[in-house]
């Protein structure tokens, strides 16, 4: 009988396989195309980030009349898919544009400044997300991505957490809305504030939310802003897998035998996260030449592209609109939050 029982079983899982593969790809490939359209904005225009161009073509995909049925049904799957697995790569090799060795010569000083900010920064949009009584885990998500690093450290979050699809996708929305009008908004204070180049830089570093809008914000100071921002970003970005390890501890603790969105049991310390620390601990020992270094970082774009593309597309305007003004209220309270810290800590830092 138990014979008889195994090919049984064995036949029956083949069609499962096929299934997940079938219904996976339309999903994948239109992220795929996704990834390459934002691609080509950002070749034709360099000043908007390919990560931000993402997002919005995704939830403007959704919304079009003529395909957004395509999306919501049969694409939905993969479209699925890519903001969870390639995410997760994407993050691994976001490790390897982290250059321990140029963190930390900046000093012990400008470390406990950033890991002040990011403090600050999480807990306090959390705190007010919950005061707001936005629903889910959008008060989890929204702070991650502000004292982070935006949208990619909402994926790392939510892996862990086993957030609803929605409240990633909103919170991915706002955080991506508030850090491309930094790119506009804090070169004006640059100037009013009186700070300098090198100054100005560490503060984009430290309070706007995506590397690539920390990129386009302090390059208008010029190339030794940048270098300072630069490294102030990839800091807070070392402070990814602290934290999700922490949120995976405290939703192990909170959720004993609850199973997260994949199936499985949250991890102590998730394998992408490993991945991702294995990653930035390989590039500070210099064995990688550049041009595997360029390469990597290319493919890191374009996964994260993608997952995002699948984030944007999971957006239902209508019912953000319904928490929209609470939602406004936290994300202009967490930039009050992040760029008043952050610029306390520059002043006492430079």
């Amino acid at each position: 009988m138990a014979l008889l029982n195994r090919p049984t079983h064995q036949v029956a899982r083949a069609p499962r396989v096929s299934r997940e593969t079938s219904t996976s790809w339309p999903g994948l490939a239109l992220a795929t195309g996704g990834a390459v359209v934002a691609w080509s904005i950002h070749w034709l225009v360099p000043a908007v980030p390919m990560l931000t161009a993402s997002v919005v073509l995704g939830i403007a995909v959704a919304h079009l009349p003529r395909i957004r049925t395509f999306v919501r049904g049969t694409a939905r799957p993969g479209l699925s898919l890519a903001g969870r697995r390639l995410m997760r790569i994407g993050i691994v090799l976001l490790g390897l544009g982290l250059g321990l060795d140029q963190v930390l010569r900046l000093g012990w000083a400008t470390v406990a400044m950033v890991v002040g900010v990011v403090a600050a920064t999480f807990f306090g949009t959390l705190w007010l997300g919950r005061k707001l009584g936005l629903p889910g885990d959008q008060p989890l998500l929204i702070a991650t991505g502000y004292s982070i690093c935006g949208a990619s450290a909402i994926g790392a979050v939510s892996e862990v957490s086993g957030s609803d699809e929605e409240d990633v996708a909103s919170s991915v929305a706002l955080v991506t809305l508030c850090g491309t009008l930094a790119i506009a908004v804090l070169p004006l204070l640059q100037g009013p504030l009186g700070l300098s180049d090198l100054a100005f830089g560490r503060w984009v570093g430290a309070s706007v939310h995506d590397v690539g809008q920390v990129v386009a914000t302090a390059q208008t100071a010029g190339p030794g802003a940048l270098g300072e921002a630069v490294l102030v970003k990839l800091m807070r970005v070392a402070l990814l897998a602290p934290l999700v390890a922490a949120v995976a501890f405290a939703v192990r603790a909170r959720r004993r035998g609850v199973r997260t969105a994949s199936g499985r049991r949250p991890a102590p310390v998730p394998l992408f996260v490993a991945g991702f620390l294995a990653a930035a601990g390989l590039r500070a020992t210099g064995v990688l030449p550049e041009a595997a270094l360029e390469w990597a970082h290319t493919a890191q774009e374009a996964l994260l592209a993608a997952a995002l593309f699948g984030l944007g597309s999971a957006v239902h305007l209508p019912t953000l609109a319904r928490t929209g003004g609470r939602a406004a209220v936290l994300g202009l309270g967490a930039w009050v939050v992040v760029a008043g810290v952050s610029y306390a800590g520059v002043a006492l830092t430079v």
